[in-house]
């Protein structure tokens, strides 16, 4: 029998400070917007068409404001504070569209620490290739926890590891 191997977790509270920042720049392309659509069944033309779009007052498809979403969700669980975060709130305001093949700038930057509540308060902000806010707001990260060695023991002892 294969045994999982166990990814490490991320920043405890404690390894986390106030003006921590990371910057990620991102290139929406095509097989992204393919994904998204095909994993959420999304048929809003508005996305893919560029026939249907030419008709609105975008002019051509833009990328769902979700797919944006995703990225910082990731950029949460992989970097800041990393694998084992949990998004228990967030605020996000889109103010301009962003059109396939945009070159994104996400910007987050640790605000708030709440030590007794494990919570991380996270400033998002991000911009299109003008530097033209695509993005922002504001995200509520419960941080990445281990259990006390004791509580690992003991569950490992019950399941007979």
């Amino acid at each position: 029998m294969l045994k999982n191997k166990r990814k490490s977790i991320g920043k405890d509270i404690t390894e986390l400070e106030i003006g921590e920042r990371l910057h990620l720049t991102e290139k929406i392309e095509d097989k992204d917007l393919m994904l998204y659509l095909g994993l959420t069944n999304d048929a809003n033309p508005l996305y893919l068409q560029h026939d249907y779009a030419a008709e609105t007052i975008y002019g051509q498809p833009i990328v769902p404001p979700i797919m944006l979403t995703g990225i910082v969700t990731a950029a949460i669980s992989k970097h800041m504070p990393g694998p084992g975060a949990h998004i228990i709130n967030q605020q996000l305001h889109f103010p301009k569209p962003v059109y396939h093949y945009s070159i994104v700038e996400f910007f987050l930057e640790i605000t708030k620490l709440d030590i007794q509540l494990n919570q991380v308060t996270i400033q998002v902000d991000a911009t299109d290739e003008e530097e033209e806010r695509i993005m922002s707001g504001e995200v509520v990260v419960i941080a990445p926890q281990k259990l006390p060695v004791k509580a690992v023991q003991t569950k490992e002892t019950a399941n007979g590891d």
